[in-house]
């Protein structure tokens, strides 16, 4: 029996929209320094009502907006605004990409193939995030690129030899897509003609409610085990089990229920090792917001994540924390240490690696 016409119509519909392309990222002007430097910025949505924002300044997510259950947006990254003030201060706490080695490097040097490279100490007598210029703070090239799996913006930057240190020219990119499941997607690739360490990272400031503090938000990270550091947060080299330690999040724990055993600073910055059988991308963390009832899952390829948490900037609120970052990286100073996974790229390879950040408005707890 044939269907009658309007059914047809209908379904066609159904398959156009479906198969419909996503819309294009919006390309605009973010700010422009008393220099003349131009800041641009790429605007992705999604039909779910998301709004991701990059900017060209260290390929920095500058906002991200998700939609609650309700469809209620709140801006989930802590936000970067273009003042000149934020321009010299190299828009501190902003969803940068950090690299080319993310984290911490011991002493500020390491030697290769022989050759010792000083680097620039910036974090006591180590080198964090690659130093005082790192990627994040340098302006990046963008442009919107198509996706089968979204809104997407491919940002481009060419690390020339001798940049902060560290040897040959590096070629790098980090493409940002934001899916209609309002899964924020990161892929990281880079090439170079001289043998280097690479480590890159999205250094996200997270608050799922957009206001408020993250103390009681209910966190599980898939991993069994981390790296201890010492008292300036360089790894020893162990492994270490995390069982019976503030680090122990295998089952869903308030973020804050053992901030008394965080010592003085009472805020963690630790790298945990994924729990992994296979390559490719695994849920590392799942963590909830019991306000909002906003989840998210960070889902990688890497082999650990930093957990780090930022003080509310009230004195009186010191042991509340105002954000949380979940970091995909490889380990921190892994260049001295043989045991971790290798951070060493050589000319001929590329380096690659993905993470999503899966946003769900329902509870972990109730799936």
């Amino acid at each position: 029996m044939p269907r009658p016409a309007f059914a047809c119509l209908f379904l066609a519909l159904l398959v156009s929209t479906a198969n419909a392309a996503a819309p294009a990222a919006q390309r605009g002007l973010f700010g422009r320094a008393a220099d003349g430097t131009t800041i641009e910025t790429f605007t992705l949505t999604n039909r779910s009502g998301a709004i991701a924002k990059v900017i060209t300044y260290g390929a920095i997510l500058a906002d991200l907006q998700i939609p609650d259950r309700d469809g209620k947006l709140a801006h989930v990254v802590r936000e970067a605004t273009f003042s000149e003030e934020n321009y010299k201060k190299s828009f501190p706490q902003a969803a940068m990409i950090a690299g080319r080695v993310a984290n911490r490097i011991a002493h500020a040097t390491f030697t290769l193939d022989g050759h010792d490279y000083p680097l620039l100490a910036n974090n006591g007598p180590h080198n964090l995030h690659s130093g005082p210029k790192g990627l994040g703070k340098v302006i990046w090239t963008g442009s919107p690129v198509e996706s089968t799996l979204g809104t997407a913006v491919k940002l481009t930057y060419l690390s020339p030899k001798g940049e902060n240190g560290f040897p040959g020219n590096l070629s790098v990119s980090v493409t940002y897509t934001l899916t209609d499941a309002n899964i924020l997607r990161l892929d990281y690739a880079a090439t170079t003609d001289k043998a280097t360490p690479i480590n890159l990272t999205n250094h996200a400031y997270f608050n799922l409610a957009g206001a408020g503090d993250v103390t009681d938000c209910i966190l599980t990270l898939n991993a069994d085990r981390t790296t201890p550091a010492d008292a300036t947060l360089i790894p020893t080299g162990e492994i270490a089990d995390v069982k019976g330690t503030p680090l122990d999040f295998k089952k869903p724990t308030a973020l804050g229920a053992r901030v008394a055993q965080l010592g003085a600073f009472k805020r963690y910055d630790n790298n945990l090792i994924i729990t992994r059988d296979a390559p490719g991308l695994v849920r590392a963390a799942s963590i909830t917001d019991p306000k909002s009832s906003r989840t998210l899952e960070v889902w990688t390829t890497e082999p650990g994540i930093q957990l780090y948490t930022s003080p509310l900037d009230a004195a009186s609120a010191k042991d509340r924390f105002g954000f949380f970052c979940l970091e995909t990286q490889h380990f921190p100073d892994s260049i001295h240490h043989p045991n971790f996974p290798s951070t060493l790229l050589r000319p001929g390879e590329t380096f690659s690696s993905a993470t999503e950040f899966r946003f769900l408005a329902k509870s972990a707890i109730d799936r």
